[in-house]
């Protein structure tokens, strides 16, 4: 009876070992994390790129990756907007991510993704390469100050349809706000009430203003230091080779995997610590 509890007491001692060491780990991930928005909710859209029927399949590739790796990490997420691709894949789509550090993750994914693998879609079997872009913007908060002014809304409302066009409902419930001066265009159809999407659909203009009003400080600086760098999300970050090998490199900090399988299935903290641990050091070296 007493080597039974025994047994029990250490089997006990060695979850809660485990608990604690997995909380330990995650806060000093966390720590890592500097920029101003790092602990706000995320918006993220990827959009697909050069590749057709290809680069749609690699988007919802992407989306399955980007939830498994949210669902891992105890993120809610709801997309906000989706366009099927014309045959297969996904042309576009737009998510929320909610929980703490949830922008400070998916900005270390901004860029072009990188697909090299044998097409599904050739008869031939003929290796393509693919491309994507991702885009993270950070949620504000209600007291960040961004002017929106009436007159420079155009809206629209449109019948909300799923992946593979199938009408989520029969009403013209979904939202388009075309902000004119800027051009910048947001979407929302996930909620049944025109309402709902409409405030949604406000808010992510609020967030992409404010990220491009950021954006426009970041290259006045650039100018005035004579620096001359890739700016937003045209520059490719990662390459995913599933043929003639398999390996899944980040071009920015050199760190790449060979078990793909396991990468595409959500395992991404690896690459994000990279890329921040990159940032770090940069950051020390630049005080220097």
């Amino acid at each position: 009876m007493q080597e039974e509890q025994d047994a029990s007491l250490e089997k006990e001692l060695i979850t809660k070992i485990d608990f604690l060491k997995k909380e330990i780990s995650n806060l000093e991930f966390n720590l890592m994390f500097s920029g101003e928005y790092d602990k706000n909710n995320a918006i993220v859209t990827i959009h697909s790129g050069a590749g057709g029927t290809e680069a749609c399949d690699w988007v919802q590739m992407l989306l399955r990756m980007y939830l498994m790796w949210a669902e891992k990490k105890g993120y809610k997420t709801i997309i906000t907007d989706i366009l099927p691709g014309e045959e297969a894949g996904i042309k576009s789509v737009t998510f929320e991510v909610i929980g703490e550090y949830a922008y400070g993750n998916f900005r270390a994914e901004k860029g072009v993704h990188r697909l090299v693998r044998i097409s599904p879609f050739d008869a031939n079997k003929r290796r393509h390469t693919s491309f994507a872009s991702l885009d993270a913007i950070p949620e504000l908060e209600d007291d960040v100050d961004i002017e929106i002014k009436p007159d420079d809304l155009k809206i629209d409302t449109y019948r909300a349809s799923g992946a593979g066009g199938q009408h989520v409902n029969k009403t013209e419930s979904a939202v388009r706000i075309t902000h004119i001066p800027t051009g910048i265009i947001v979407q929302c159809q996930n909620e049944r009430s025109q309402i709902k999407n409409r405030e949604t659909a406000m808010k992510i203009l609020k967030a992409k203003l404010f990220a491009l009003s950021q954006e426009q400080k970041k290259e006045e600086l650039e100018k005035i230091s004579g620096e001359k760098k890739s700016i937003g999300w045209g520059s490719q970050i990662r390459s995913y080779v599933f043929h003639p090998y398999k390996m899944i490199k980040d071009l920015r900090t050199d760190f790449e995997r060979y078990d793909v399988d396991k990468v595409m299935d959500g395992d991404l903290d690896s690459y994000v610590e990279a890329f921040l641990r990159q940032e770090i050091n940069k950051n020390a070296g630049n005080k220097l």
